[in-house]
């Protein structure tokens, strides 16, 4: 998308004129410290107006984890959150009788360990337990098993190609060391390359410094943005089998396939944990929902407010700054600042009036692409599946409780073909974990929970409806385990099938999309979620940015939350001074 010069000039103005405008409009605005809503900090079905010092829309972990920092820094924050249950994709909640499941998310990987440190999240009961080495079956009598330990995944690829075998810790090395330059980016604040100013090339200048040891590395991130996940692991690996296993994190969660350009880079993002597990995974006990619970709490230690089933319709914009936050119910909260946890979808074409906004942005935002492919199916069974093609002498441990289930290149690639003709996948790519191997908390005994996360299920179907399509798409999905692991539909006491319709409808993300838009090339960094907007702000001042629209993305990190709460507080100092 162009950049007009009357969009450069724009920011400008802003960007010379904020912080004079901005401690005018907050003095003039905010008077008084005003009174906290009483009762209980969660769960009121008859919120109170009142002033704070932050406002956040959206209770999801991002959300939280800005309002945590904020309230710790001593400024009086509420959070306001849509659902009856803080967490946002983040939660855990009963969906059968006595099971219960991390609803959406459903995996620990890339939660980092900076806000794990800073919020103490460990001290407040959060608990990470191993998944398993990953296991991938190949048919119903062979695999491959990904392990955090090198040699072992090299001796798994010899058996399918000696060459990449042999070639596989170097590769390893290699894209540690890309993965190392993204993880420091990871805390960035995106610059703005177009800016003029002198603080925009101080700024430019300052980000040149920092990272001009990278030297010949910067290519490797350039090939990873721009290349196809295939073509990528093709300079290194020649088996279709052993491509796979690498190239399946590709399509998780995005409408993207192997060969798709750009597609390599969301590998990447998927394996920069740093945790226990193949790739950094592990579960949480007790659910996913015990991270964002973990998160209040230590907001709330700092006087940190939540409320639930307080559902934002509007910000109210003052003389070009946002000044407070309306309920369906017609509650009303002031603020000196206002942060948004929702998608930049949602906060801009729904939240905020259009005439607020440059008419060059609001056109960027809704060509902001969320089309989303992916699927979540929450299974109460009798027991995990039990794949043939697993042996427990050879693999190492009883039985798996992380799978992949997407065999070749051609497999995977075959799946995205169908969704690009609007249909689900015929042969679809399946993630099965089984928490309930090492959590007790979820299902009663001997019973297991397993969550099924795949695709490609668009969220419109050409020529049909998920209305007519929801019975036989749960069918198949069922049809591709059970050829692996034969009678595992058998067992099934109930389950939960969640489309990219219901993940929008549930937890209000446009068109389901599970990282609030495509980790694509022009939509990461300074372009996350528009140009000149990528530093959590906005064009309306005293509205900020916090959630996975954001740099970097999505996925459990808390980064967003995290790098947002620090650009406010530096804005808060600035106008404080």
């Amino acid at each position: 998308m162009s950049r007009s010069r009357p969009m450069a000039s724009h920011v400008g103005q802003y960007r010379g004129a904020s912080l004079l405008a901005l401690r005018v409009s907050l003095r003039v605005i905010y008077i008084g410290t005003g009174t906290a809503p009483s009762g209980n900090r969660t769960g009121h079905r008859n919120l109170t107006s009142g002033r704070y010092d932050v406002v956040i829309i959206g209770a999801g972990h991002n959300g939280l984890t800005c309002g945590a920092y904020l309230a710790r820094a001593g400024l009086k924050t509420l959070v306001l959150e849509r659902r009856g249950v803080i967490g946002g994709a983040a939660v855990t909640e009963e969906f059968a009788p006595g099971f219960r499941t991390s609803t959406f998310s459903y995996l620990m990987s890339l939660l980092h360990p900076k806000v794990i440190r800073d919020l103490e999240l460990r001290e407040l009961g959060l608990t990470v337990l191993p998944a398993t080495d990953l296991f991938c079956p190949i048919g119903s009598d062979n695999h491959i098993i990904m392990s955090g330990d090198v040699a072992r995944t090299a001796r798994e690829f010899s058996r399918f190609s000696r060459h990449d075998g042999a070639v596989y810790a170097e590769f390893d090395a290699y894209l540690n060391e890309a993965a190392d330059v993204v993880r420091e980016l990871l805390f960035d604040t995106p610059i703005d390359p177009s800016r003029r100013d002198f603080k925009g090339l101080r700024e430019l200048a300052a980000f040149a410094w920092k990272y001009r040891r990278i030297g010949g590395k910067f290519y490797r991130i350039v090939d990873l943005l721009t290349m196809s996940a295939d073509d990528y692991l093709a300079r290194w690996f020649e088996h279709g089998v052993t491509r796979a296993v690498l190239g399946y994190y590709c399509s998780i969660g995005t409408f993207a396939g192997p060969k798709t350009p750009g597609s390599a880079y969301v590998v990447l993002h998927h394996l920069m944990g740093e945790h226990v597990g193949a790739g950094g995974w592990g579960f949480i006990r007790a659910g996913m929902g015990a991270i964002s619970e973990a998160i209040a709490a230590a907001g709330r230690q700092h006087g940190l407010e939540t409320r639930t089933g307080a559902d934002v319709t509007k910000i109210e914009v003052t003389g070009g700054r946002a000044a407070r936050v309306v309920t369906a119910t017609g509650d009303a909260f002031e603020a000196r600042a206002v942060v948004s946890n929702v998608s930049c979808k949602v906060l801009f074409d729904r939240l905020v009036e259009p005439a607020e906004l440059p008419p060059e942005f609001l056109k960027h935002i809704r060509g902001y692409r969320t089309f989303s492919t992916a699927f979540k199916i929450n299974v109460a069974a009798e027991a995990p599946p039990r794949f043939t093609a697993f042996e427990p002498a050879r693999c190492g441990f009883a039985a798996p409780n992380y799978v992949h289930i997407g065999p070749d290149v051609d497999y995977l690639q075959a799946a995205y073909e169908d969704a690009c003709q609007g249909r689900w996948s015929r042969r679809p790519f399946v993630t099965a974990v089984v928490p309930t191997t090492v959590d007790d908390t979820l299902a009663p005994k001997g019973k297991h929970v397993i969550n099924l996360f795949g695709g490609h299920a668009p969220y419109e179907l050409k020529g049909a409806t998920w209305g007519t399509e929801r019975a036989a798409f749960l069918k198949n999905v069922y049809d591709t385990i059970d050829e692996l692991a034969p009678g595992f539909s058998g067992g099934v006491i109930a389950d939960q099938l969640l489309l990219p319709p219901d993940i929008e409808r549930i937890i209000n993300t446009p068109q389901g999309h599970i990282f609030h838009g495509e980790l694509s090339l022009e939509q990461l960094f300074f372009q996350r979620p528009a140009p000149h907007y990528s530093d959590y702000r906005s064009p309306v001042r005293g509205l900020y940015q916090c959630g996975s629209s954001t740099h970097p993305g999505g996925g459990v990190s808390g980064i967003p939350g995290h790098n947002a709460a620090r650009e406010i507080l530096r804005d808060w100092k600035s106008v404080r001074a």
